[in-house]
């Protein structure tokens, strides 16, 4: 009773805007309800302000439910699918994933970025936009500012893709499979992948889905890596203090359900209408999460940050789209 005292009023107040965004979402699919959610809740918290008592719940839904929406997430996605995609995918997937990472943390170092949020926007444009951001920002303990930035940042691209990647395809060329990679590969969130890929074609459309879905198991990997990252430097840093953290506490626990979930829907125990409310929850759950996560963030702050990162984004994705073509033109897939 404790805790629902605590938290029922922060719960329900990200709730409300979360319902809204979704609405909004639907009506304007380019934008997508996590854009709004983070929107509507920036500009609620910093122009009403927060309730009272609200604090805790807010707080709450920022962290634990973002984390739930991955596991979430992962009940809607076989592995089998992934399995026969990413084989076919693997060179591009690999190449855009280390183009992103390495672009994002030279440059970001060269800007002066702080590695954390240069870290949300490597995850952001590599992997899959919200999620991957959602799903490395309680291991690195990244600030609700830095998540509302690299969000925007991220999701202000996808916009621009899905109206700009269907022009250069056919400028190129492009077949529906070779789109369908390019798109899967160089578009970050899922809905702007299926909006920009069905648009050319509907065998690009079926595809790209395909290859964003196995891109979306590079969470698994990445966040682990990132959590031993996260252990190592905290050992170093604590060791003048005689300190140790366990990284028991630091483990991306959230990451073992989520792919215990996926092998549930790869084995059929999740059928595929179950599936699809998995899915249908998980994209709920991250657009309530991130209406929180706007409710926390102080927008004068995120604002000092300056347009830097926003750079660094643009030009990780832009290196990233490039990257795709000149796999797939090298390995005769184009």
């Amino acid at each position: 009773m404790k805790w629902l005292a605590e938290n029922l009023k922060g719960i329900l107040i990200s709730l409300v805007i979360a319902m809204a965004a979704v609405f909004l979402g639907n009506i304007f699919p380019i934008v997508g309800g996590p854009v709004f959610g983070i929107l509507l809740g920036i500009l609620f918290g910093n122009i009403i302000g927060r309730p009272d008592g609200t604090a805790h719940g807010i707080r709450f839904t920022s962290k634990n439910i973002l984390q739930w929406a991955i596991i979430a997430l992962g009940g809607g996605l076989s592995l089998k699918q992934v399995y026969v995609t990413g084989m076919s995918s693997l060179y591009v997937m690999m190449f855009t994933l280390s183009a992103a990472f390495l672009t994002a943390f030279i440059l970001g170092r060269f800007m002066k970025i702080p590695l954390k949020l240069t870290s949300l926007i490597a995850m952001g444009t590599a992997i899959c936009g919200g999620s991957a951001i959602a799903a490395i920002s309680p291991i690195i303990e990244a600030e609700d500012r830095d998540i509302a930035y690299a969000i925007s940042t991220v999701f202000m691209f996808n916009i621009i893709a899905v109206i700009l990647f269907p022009a250069l395809g056919h400028l190129m060329g492009l077949s529906q499979r070779g789109f369908g990679l390019w798109a899967g590969t160089a578009i970050n969130d899922t809905s702007s992948v299926v909006a920009a890929a069905y648009s050319y074609g509907n065998d690009a459309g079926a595809y790209a889905t395909i290859v964003k879905l196995t891109r979306t198991t590079m969470i698994i990997p990445i966040s682990l890596i990132f959590a031993a990252v996260t252990f190592i430097n905290r050992e170093k840093q604590s060791e003048e203090k005689h300190v140790h953290y366990s990284f028991v506490k630091i483990f991306p626990w959230f990451i073992l359900w989520f792919l215990a979930a996926s092998l549930l829907n790869t084995t059929g125990i999740i059928d595929a209408r179950a599936a699809h409310i998995f899915t249908e929850t998980g994209k709920f759950m991250i657009v309530l999460a991130l209406s929180a996560i706007g409710l926390h963030t102080d927008f004068k702050k995120m604002v000092e940050t300056g347009y830097r990162p926003m750079v660094l984004g643009f030009i990780a994705w832009v290196v990233v789209a490039v990257t795709s073509l000149l796999v797939q033109k090298f390995t005769g897939q184009l």
